[in-house]
């Protein structure tokens, strides 16, 4: 099936895709709560284990090569998840680093327009500016402290650059069912996964936290696997695979604001009138990308 153009047909995505990012929004509380009791290496790779487990005995292998499986599974795995963890394990707060991982956005689009030869439309550059401006303001406001170290930006930057390049290889893939590509690209992350956790979180550390995960931790990892893996990245995929990578990457840029919502419910953080701004940029940017062509903006 051939990717609809940004801004026309993809109406039909909205609901799908603002779900999707109001699981993932909350996920990066469940990920600050997970990595407060389990190593974080050690966490994605419980995370991808039992996203394989035993859903592959259930689903069916995609039609895909298995080198593609294996690129998705490491990208996204190793690649987004390894760093991301590992961040906020080592201080990032998790609602900046919410913010900072929709870079991931910017980079699918400039990569799919560059490799695949996907058009940037007027309103989706339009609309990722007032994004790009939502998100600065939200990094900025204050609410979430002071910047980040630079070797904690860099690495949710490359967590961001792994999360694009997992998105382009689902678009370079043959029609294939999203939760199958989930579920079997799974199978190549938890070892990788586990030999850096051995390797710079230790055996020690790693036995003592498998032998004493305590219900928070299983209540963590259900959701880190059942929510946010399996349903959010099968539907993720089915479409970035229905609609293409530019039309599907910008609304990402959700996330932040239901992971900025989800912070002040859970936490009770409160959220000042620049993340408000901010959020409402965000929304703005995304609707001149869905709304564009309707708008006028491509003309």
């Amino acid at each position: 099936m051939k990717p609809s153009t940004p801004g026309r047909g993809i109406q039909g995505a909205i609901p799908g895709a603002i779900l999707i990012a109001a699981l993932w929004g909350f996920n990066f509380v469940v990920i600050k709560v997970g990595v407060s009791q389990v190593p974080p290496l050690l966490l994605a790779a419980l995370r991808f284990t039992f996203s394989a487990f035993p859903a592959i005995l259930f689903v069916k292998r995609p039609a895909v090569p298995w080198k593609s499986l294996a690129a998705y599974g490491l990208f996204l795995g190793v690649g987004e998840f390894g760093f991301l963890f590992s961040a906020i394990k080592l201080g990032a707060p998790a609602g900046l680093a919410s913010i900072l991982l929709q870079s991931q956005a910017f980079f699918t689009a400039i990569l799919a327009s560059l490799i695949h030869k996907e058009r940037l439309a007027r309103a989706s550059l339009l609309g990722m500016a007032f994004g790009a401006i939502g998100l600065g303001i939200i990094a900025f406001s204050g609410r979430t402290g002071a910047p980040l170290a630079p070797y904690l930006v860099g690495m949710v930057l490359l967590a961001a650059l792994g999360w694009a390049a997992a998105n382009l290889v689902v678009r370079s893939l043959p029609p294939t069912g999203g939760l199958g590509l989930m579920a079997w690209s799974s199978l190549f992350s938890p070892l990788p996964l586990l030999g850096l956790s051995l390797a710079f979180e230790g055996p020690g550390q790693v036995l003592a936290s498998l032998s004493s995960l305590s219900a928070l931790s299983i209540g963590a990892l259900a959701y880190l696997v059942i929510l946010s893996t399996l349903v959010g990245y099968g539907l993720w995929n089915h479409l970035i695979r229905t609609h293409g990578a530019v039309a599907i990457a910008p609304f990402s840029l959700l996330v932040p604001v239901f992971s900025l919502a989800s912070t002040a419910l859970v936490l009770d953080e409160r959220l000042p009138s620049q993340d408000l701004i901010g959020a409402a940029l965000v929304l703005v940017g995304l609707l001149a990308h869905v709304l564009g062509k309707k708008l006028g903006l491509d003309d």
